[in-house]
């Protein structure tokens, strides 16, 4: 009973600099515990995961095509890459566990339960964002850079082949899963942050035009050298996504109020 009335009281709630790095060093440790276990067993799996991220390479290429090595570390690099993202995906629900509880450990009880609200949502907004990419975004992003390769630069007498290397394809695969993964969480954020009072939601749909800026902006430089067509494909979902978070957060506010009126 102390101990209950002692994590209530807003005095007690306050974490010191040194409890909160404390905090985040055991939350850190953890998480990267779990991405390690979980790319061990990815590894085991290796076969299966590329085979499943070249689908959009074969879509766009067809079954002949084949991607290439060149550099004689490529392979073993890329392996290795794909197989950390794919750990990510793997481990996502323990990494966003920790880091929800990491957030939690300074807020007060009542905003608490909030955060446990948004494990599961983490998880499965991060896990859809990036197949997302992968089953849909990818192939057609593939199918337009090698119609542009093939159609647009023949026209101006550039002829070229479009021969992917097995490393960039790689690391513009992995890149963009993470991305788009990241990018899926802002429907969770918009919650999280209006159901705790940080932020009204009146002040967050005055901020549209800002938000529209920022995603733009956010998405040039999370994938540089890309094409415009990656651009807009991370773009308009991530905003979209914000307007579903205003919408969520709204349900829930009108929910909260017809709920003090009944009772």
């Amino acid at each position: 009973m102390a101990r209950d009335k002692k994590s209530r009281d807003p005095v007690n709630c306050i974490m010191s600099l040194g409890d909160h790095l404390e905090e985040l060093r055991a939350r850190v440790i953890l998480a990267l515990a779990g991405l390690f276990v979980a790319m061990i067993v990815c590894i085991i799996f290796g076969k299966i995961i590329i085979r499943f991220i070249e689908m959009p390479y074969v879509w766009a290429m067809g079954e002949q095509a084949r991607l290439q090595i060149i550099a004689p570390a490529d392979g073993f690099i890329s392996y290795f890459q794909i197989t950390m993202v794919a750990g990510a995906i793997v481990s996502s629900p323990w990494i966003f566990y920790q880091l929800w509880k990491f957030v939690a450990a300074g807020l007060y009880e009542r905003e608490r339960r909030y955060i446990y609200y948004a494990v599961p949502f983490s998880t499965g907004l991060f896990i859809t964002g990036a197949l997302f990419f992968v089953l849909v975004i990818a192939p057609v992003t593939l199918r337009v850079l090698v119609m542009f390769n093939k159609q647009v630069l023949g026209t101006v007498g550039i002829v070229v082949d479009s021969n992917f290397t097995f490393k960039n394809y790689v690391s513009f695969i992995a890149g963009m899963m993470l991305a788009f993964g990241i990018a899926f969480q802002t429907p969770v954020v918009i919650f999280v942050l209006t159901k705790m009072g940080l932020v009204s939601i009146e002040t967050i749909c005055k901020s549209r035009k800002y938000v529209m800026l920022s995603v733009f902006v956010v998405s040039a430089a999370v994938t540089p050298g890309s094409d415009m067509f990656s651009l807009f494909a991370l773009a308009i979902p991530m905003y979209l996504l914000f307007e579903l978070g205003i919408m969520v957060s709204r349900f829930s506010h009108r929910k909260k109020q017809l709920n003090n009126v009944s009772s």
